[in-house]
């Protein structure tokens, strides 16, 4: 990773819910992982092992969508080497305060020309399954990013509102702003929105509560982006709250006996301590 959380990143995310990095990830990883959306989206899973969720293929995928997979890192090893990455999970410490951090899900998203929009949402109202149920997302971009090319939308200071829940059409809503509409309306204040244009291999890290969305690409390039979705290293299951949400989908990997969130499944990426998941490294070398 080509980036190291600052003093004034920290400053700056604290403020504003959201810091803008031009540095992510380096050049010469870009073509081999735009190789790897391909494959995943053409139904080719390098590890025999099929993703989360798989919402968009090509031979079936609505062409006006945007394309999404998540947790493609257990499909591929080259999404892998990059979400699991210790040195972006101890960025994510630094400007979260945690004592750890596991990866929750990845989202492999392709926003092809003419691909509509994404509904502003909050990723943490999604997230009742665990706790504590904080969350940081990065979001690295595979292609230079502007506004016509529909690219990522943030609220400055809006993870400091009231928290709500879900509401709202996520993929291809006719206003992708509604729900930021009715937020900005029980809050009593305008939004100000930023949109993260940034060159190919940079992004962002936004909060949990961060309202965001994004609009319809109407360049004739695609928007290609990873996201790694981290959560704290110390969180447990809340099983009487598994039909809220996303909760139905990951549940799935409960152990029996306790609320422990499986490692082989949400693996640590980092602690204070100096502990990462020891089976991390074996799967990325295979």
């Amino acid at each position: 990773m080509g980036f190291t959380v600052s003093s004034a990143d920290k400053k700056e995310y604290d403020a504003n819910g959201y810091v803008l990095v031009n540095n992510l990830i380096e050049a010469d990883r870009l073509p081999i992982l735009k190789s790897a959306f391909r494959d995943l989206f053409n139904g080719k899973f390098e590890t025999g092992v099929a993703p989360d969720e798989v919402n968009w293929q090509f031979s079936t995928g609505d062409a006006s969508l945007t394309r999404q997979i998540c947790n493609g890192w257990k499909a591929n090893r080259v999404i892998a080497k990059i979400v699991l990455d210790q040195a972006l999970a101890e960025n994510i410490a630094t400007l979260s305060g945690w004592p750890g951090v596991r990866i929750m899900s990845d989202n492999v998203l392709w926003k092809p020309p003419a691909a509509r929009p994404l509904g502003f949402h909050q990723d943490s109202a999604y997230l009742a399954w665990f706790t504590p149920s904080d969350l940081v997302s990065c979001w690295i971009a595979l292609d230079d990013t502007d506004v016509k090319g529909g690219t990522l939308e943030y609220v400055k200071g809006s993870h400091r509102w009231k928290h709500r829940p879900p509401e709202g059409e996520f993929h291809a809503p006719e206003n992708y702003r509604l729900a930021l509409q009715n937020a900005t309306e029980h809050e009593g204040i305008e939004a100000e929105i930023t949109f993260v244009e940034v060159p190919a291999g940079g992004g962002s890290f936004h909060h949990g509560w961060t309202w965001h969305g994004s609009g319809t690409n109407t360049k004739n390039q695609p928007r290609r982006a990873l996201v790694l979705h981290a959560m704290r290293s110390d969180v447990e299951y809340i099983p009487e709250n598994f039909s809220q949400g996303i909760g139905p989908i990951y549940s799935r990997y409960k152990r029996l006996s306790d609320n422990i969130l499986d490692e082989n499944y949400f693996p640590i990426l980092w602690q204070k301590d100096g502990y990462r998941t020891p089976q991390i490294d074996d799967y990325l070398n295979n």
